[in-house]
């Protein structure tokens, strides 16, 4: 009898604990539905039309004239391609998100949801429609502004992303699939995400479901302030895959002001080519852990250059913040004031330094990157960036001073070949290299389908590898 009331006692003491965690659980979800109603007469929906001319049943490239008058074929062409050589104009539209940012009329959205566009519409919660025009619009953040004429419309509360710790809770509401004033929740995955040809955006990765539509709305803390754009998704199948990416909203809102200021947004340029520090890279630099970014290239009279920066440092910090992954550093850069002086810390054969930097303008339509690269004298050839090596690095062979070293490497037959970044390229088809230009223009005069043999430096190790021309 004892046994089976202590069995009841135990078991009833499960289900109560169970309950209690249930209940517990339960109550520290966030509740999203007031968020919703106060925010979600600032979120717009935008419905963009691009012109677009093709040649309806002729192949790309095919045009054909009008017939003279009395053509045989006059009447048939005039009667299936309007007598316009098979042209045709037809409307392409598109559908995105975004969100109010004053009360007179200003409207934040993703680049790409506008880019080209001939006509823009905007509607609001309240199903009111204008046509919208677009004040300005910058691709390296994937920001613009828009404007429509009214005035006392119901703007957002500006937050800060820096402020975010991943696991909070975010809401993002948006027209996924057309389906407007959409409101999905999730929480901050990750912060400082850097993805491919996005250098200038620290993006704000999450789980938040996010599909085609939902570019260029808001992404919301649960204070109902707005911390991010929804921009991007990961995505094999072309719909949500529990990988979304938002731009944070600083940077978002420093554009603005930029484009609505001056009509254009200037970024800072340091001028160094950059890559990510390894486990292995850091004890080889005297580092107790792998961060910052390592300088692989240093463009002559460049702001980094004057400071003194050199090829082998560790950036370390940029103006006191400590930059974590390489991927952190061109965003703080591009959004560093031109004619700022920032320090810079690096780490040089084990030791720390401290330098000051003057950041310069970077070039119009151009990233760090690139133009580190074209005044370094890279050149691109058969998937690989090519170029000339430094006296400190010709001083350090023991074969000689020619060779051209190999910066990347892309795809493309120098990929297939077995060809890493770092090797040095001696000999091409049995002919010795001396500089870039020789590089490329041997690469370049080989037949497709030709196989040549390369002779390379990997590590002070000569290799031949065999090129076959694609």
């Amino acid at each position: 009898m004892e046994t089976k009331l202590s069995n009841y006692f135990f078991c009833s003491f499960i289900v109560l604990a169970a309950l209690v965690f249930s209940f517990n659980a339960n109550a520290s979800l966030p509740e999203f539905s007031d968020l919703v109603k106060e925010n979600g007469p600032s979120v717009v929906n935008i419905s963009t039309t691009q012109k677009k001319v093709h040649n309806r049943f002729m192949p790309k490239g095919w045009n054909i004239p009008n017939m003279p008058e009395g053509h045989p074929f006059e009447d048939f062409f005039n009667r299936f391609f309007d007598g316009q050589g098979g042209e045709r104009e037809y409307k392409s539209k598109s559908l995105g998100s975004g969100f109010i940012i004053s009360e007179d009329g200003y409207i934040l959205t993703n680049n790409h949801v506008v880019d080209g566009a001939d006509e823009i519409l905007v509607r609001l919660s309240d199903r009111r429609e204008y046509e919208a025009k677009i004040i300005g619009g910058d691709e390296k953040s994937d920001v613009a502004v828009l404007k429509i004429e009214e005035n006392n419309l119901p703007a957002v509360v500006i937050g800060k992303s820096s402020d975010l710790e991943v696991g909070e809770w975010v809401l993002a509401i948006g027209s996924p699939f057309g389906f407007e004033w959409s409101a999905t929740q999730g929480i901050v995955s990750a912060k400082g995400r850097s993805l491919p040809r996005d250098n200038y955006v620290p993006f704000i990765q999450t789980d938040v479901a996010i599909n085609p539509g939902n570019s260029g709305g808001p992404l919301f803390n649960l204070d109902g302030e707005v911390v991010g754009i929804n921009a991007q998704i990961y995505t094999r199948s072309g719909g949500y895959s529990g990988l979304s990416f938002s731009i944070p909203i600083e940077l978002a809102m420093d554009v603005v002001d930029q484009i609505r200021n001056n009509g254009k947004v200037s970024r800072g340029w340091l001028g160094v080519l950059i890559q990510e520090v390894t486990y292995e890279l850091s004890e080889s630099f005297g580092m107790e852990k792998p961060y910052g970014a390592a300088v692989l290239q240093v463009v002559k009279d460049s702001p980094a250059d004057k400071a003194g920066i050199q090829i082998g440092d560790v950036i370390i910090k940029y103006n006191d913040v400590t930059v974590e992954r390489s991927g952190a550093l061109p965003p703080m850069v591009g959004r560093t004031k031109v004619g700022t002086e920032v320090d810079v810390v690096i780490i040089r054969q084990g030791e720390k330094k401290t330098l000051e930097v003057r950041i310069e303008e970077l070039e119009g339509g151009e990233s760090e990157e690139d133009v580190a690269k074209k005044r370094s004298g890279v050149e691109k050839t058969i998937g690989l960036s090519l170029r000339n090596m430094t006296a400190e690095e010709k001083k350090k062979r023991k074969e000689g001073d020619y060779g051209v070293v190999v910066a990347e490497v892309g795809k493309g037959a120098g990929s297939n070949a077995g060809i890493k970044a770092g090797d040095i390229i001696k000999m091409i088809n049995n002919k010795t290299v001396y500089s870039i230009k020789e590089a490329v223009e041997m690469l370049s005069d080989i037949d497709k389908g030709d196989v040549v043999p390369v002779l390379i430096e990997r590590r002070g190790t000569p290799m031949f590898l065999a090129i076959k021309a694609e």
